[in-house]
């Protein structure tokens, strides 16, 4: 072909062309593509909370690990969920140390935590783990001191507090666990643990599993939280699941049996958290229809309320504070001015 018949612009309508709105001159800048490695990149501990601790219980071989943050107002003393850590309230713990303290343990079989028996997860040996390491961290004067609980820890909270015997507890909250769902629940968990996939060549593969799956809704906490449940399997050259939650069933119901009328019986301000439209049974049913108790359906989350929503997470437990005046000596009364401590 010859191009002598290939006819050019003129160059003033070139140099016009460039007056003319573009159909792409307003369409925002396109973020760069994110590697699926980076996307799902574990994060440390320490972007959230300001310290971490191991807590040797004394007489026994058992070392508790906790995380903490804040240096004010009471304790917020966190217990996650079977298969979780106490990471799990990572997200939440940057923002409520700016208002209280606040302290998320490894349970039993969880985590960094380690323990002579790490698949004794009975709630009589879960809520005696909890008592030890109060008792190790604050001796028999804790301050103010607000039990949360998200499922399973959930259940370890409620039976902690119904035993009235814990020094220093001024409040409840319980995410996401009620008795009658979770009993009914009991009978699929083995085959819901089973099909959940078992090996990850890399944590970076767990925490984009666990979005996946749906499991979790928040990348920015699946990337500080899912790590923390792992650990490497030398012999097949993988990470696996940490907690060995399917060789503890026979615990499973203890958690559960009697949980509704145990709520109500915490001698405590206390506020049940819901993920979506979680029936009520019919003891907590009277139970709300009476005031003993105070309930939030919180909307667009997953199971892990703290770590899908924590922002909202955060203002509820906040909110919840404030409302009961919970100070970091207990239920502050206006006008009642506690007296001086005496210093040792």
């Amino acid at each position: 072909m010859d191009s002598s018949n290939l006819t050019s612009l003129p160059e003033e309508e070139t140099h016009n062309s460039h007056n003319l709105p573009s159909a792409f001159s307003s369409a925002p800048t396109r973020p760069p593509i994110q590697a699926s490695s980076q996307k799902y990149a574990p994060s440390d501990w320490s972007d959230y909370f300001d310290q971490e601790d191991d807590i040797q219980i004394p007489d026994s071989d058992d070392v508790f690990h906790v995380y903490m943050a804040g240096t004010e107002g009471p304790v917020i003393f966190c217990l996650h969920g079977g298969g979780y850590s106490g990471l799990s309230f990572a997200l939440a713990a940057s923002k409520i140390k700016e208002k209280a303290r606040i302290v998320a343990m490894d349970l039993r079989g969880h985590g960094k935590t380690s323990t002579q028996n790490d698949v004794d997860l009975s709630i009589e040996r879960l809520c005696s783990d909890v008592f030890s390491v109060l008792k190790t961290m604050y001796g028999d004067a804790p301050p103010a001191i607000v039990l949360v609980g998200h499922s399973m820890g959930g259940a370890v909270a409620v039976h902690v507090a119904a035993k009235k015997s814990l020094p220093g507890l001024a409040g409840l909250v319980v995410v996401d666990v009620v008795e009658g769902t979770a009993m009914a629940s009991l009978i699929h968990m083995q085959k819901i643990l089973s099909n959940r996939m078992q090996h990850f060549s890399t944590p970076e593969k767990a925490i984009e599993w666990s979005i996946k799956s749906g499991s979790l809704r928040n990348i920015d906490s699946a990337c500080v939280s899912i790590p923390s449940t792992l650990k490497y399997d030398d012999s097949k050259k993988c990470y696996t699941h940490r907690a060995r939650l399917e060789e503890t069933e026979q615990f499973w119901r203890g958690w559960y049996e009697g949980l509704s009328e145990k709520f109500l019986s915490s001698p405590v301000p206390k506020i049940l958290l819901l993920a979506g439209t979680d029936r009520l049974d019919r003891t907590l049913t009277i139970g709300q229809m009476q005031g003993k108790f105070q309930m939030v359906v919180v909307r667009h989350t997953g199971h892990a309320i703290q770590e899908d929503v924590p922002d909202e997470f955060v203002t509820l437990i906040l909110n919840f504070i404030s409302h009961n005046r919970i100070g970091p000596h207990g239920i502050e009364i206006p006008g009642l001015r506690r007296p001086p401590q005496s210093k040792p």
